[in-house]
């Protein structure tokens, strides 16, 4: 297959994209790739850095109130489309795939303008705005959450879960927990903010540590470099089974080993928790379009994979909830399960069908 992938802006759109690559390339399906994104957007260093061509079309968002700005994004929307149409034209995909972000709308609009094959992914419970835009073109429109279903055509879905999740499923316990000083075969939590880190998240960790210090497990607590010098000031001495680091380069692979997982509850985030069944504190970020972070967490929830703490709950008894559900064997396990159910090990795999189904639609 000759395959154009377009997404960009959030690691949320580019990872999900970068999985699909992969596993194209494992099964020997993949001809030539084409990652079509922004300068300015992160997928700008994290794809030429996977060793993935890429290429740049000039554009940028609307603005959710009315501003003169938009006037320049309808214009620079308009003449995006003719350069995609003159990129897809020299690559001759046999299918474009968007992942998000608004550097997938022109990408993905100009293909269905061209009559090529195309598919969209939604990772999230709530459908972004380029995805609203472009359901009504596109061939075959993937997804991860039930709960965004109802957003799109019926006849066009089909659920595949996130394709990071088959990229992390085969991982297993290991000894990395001990490059932190950690004992890889004892109870461990793990608290992460995201890699920026998330102040509300380090404040309720900070609070809660004396609590577990107390406890008879270990813990984790990555900061985000950005906080981690004012997290130590504050956090004082550190007892022996609390560990505080500012990152942890391949988070994945230290998930196998963890009881416990306190963070967000992001589309990719939750996609390899699920696939590797790890209970999970979901504290979903407020800051979000639509709220999807709380609804992705909803999600887990309901299932019973996950408790859901919002911001505004993280009061001075959240250190107890979480040491007293960290030595719930019963509840941890029940969890353990409810997130395997979850969970889409061959979800790559899944999307590399609806795109050669979507192909099949136009032989």
């Amino acid at each position: 297959m000759r395959v154009v992938v377009s997404g960009g802006g959030t690691g949320g759109h580019i990872y999900p994209a970068l999985a699909l690559i992969e596993q194209l390339k494992t099964r020997g399906l993949l001809a030539d790739v084409l990652y079509v994104g922004t300068h300015r957007g992160l997928e700008s260093r994290i794809v030429p850095k996977a060793g993935i061509p890429f290429a740049t079309i000039e554009l940028q968002g609307f603005k959710r109130s009315l501003s003169l700005s938009n006037v320049k994004t309808v214009t620079m929307f308009l003449g995006s489309i003719g350069k995609a149409k003159r990129l897809l034209r020299d690559f001759r995909p046999d299918v474009v795939v968007g992942t998000g972000g608004y550097v997938s709308a022109a990408t993905v609009f100009a293909a269905t303008r061209l009559h090529i094959p195309t598919v969209i992914h939604e990772q999230n419970s709530v459908a972004g705005v380029t995805n609203k835009f472009l359901a009504r073109f596109v061939d075959k429109i993937a997804y991860a959450f039930p709960e965004v279903a109802d957003t799109f055509p019926a006849k066009k879905l089909v659920q595949t879960g996130n394709p990071r999740a088959q990229q992390v499923a085969h991982l297993r316990p290991n000894n990395r927990l001990a490059d932190f000083g950690l004992t890889p075969s004892e109870r461990t939590l793990l608290i992460f903010g995201g890699s920026r880190g998330a102040p509300k998240i380090n404040e309720a960790a900070i609070a809660a540590l004396p609590t577990f210090a107390a406890s008879h497990f270990q813990t984790l607590f990555v900061t985000g470099r950005v906080h981690y010098d004012a997290v130590i000031k504050a956090a004082g001495a550190v007892p022996d089974n609390v560990k505080i680091v500012p990152y942890v380069d391949d988070m994945p692979a230290i998930l196998p080993d963890l009881t416990l997982v306190i963070g967000r509850s992001g589309a990719t985030s939750l996609a390899e928790l699920t696939a590797l069944g790890v209970p999970a504190v979901l504290i979903p970020s407020p800051n979000v379009t639509g709220n999807h972070q709380f609804i992705n967490a909803q999600s887990l929830a309901k299932a019973g994979a996950a408790m859901v703490v919002p911001e505004t709950e993280l009061g001075p008894d959240f250190g107890e909830r979480v040491a007293s559900l960290m030595q719930d064997d019963e509840r941890l396990v029940r969890m353990t399960r409810a997130a395997k159910q979850l969970g889409v090990p061959d979800a790559a795999d899944r999307l590399i069908a609806v795109m050669q189904s979507a192909i099949a639609m136009h032989a």
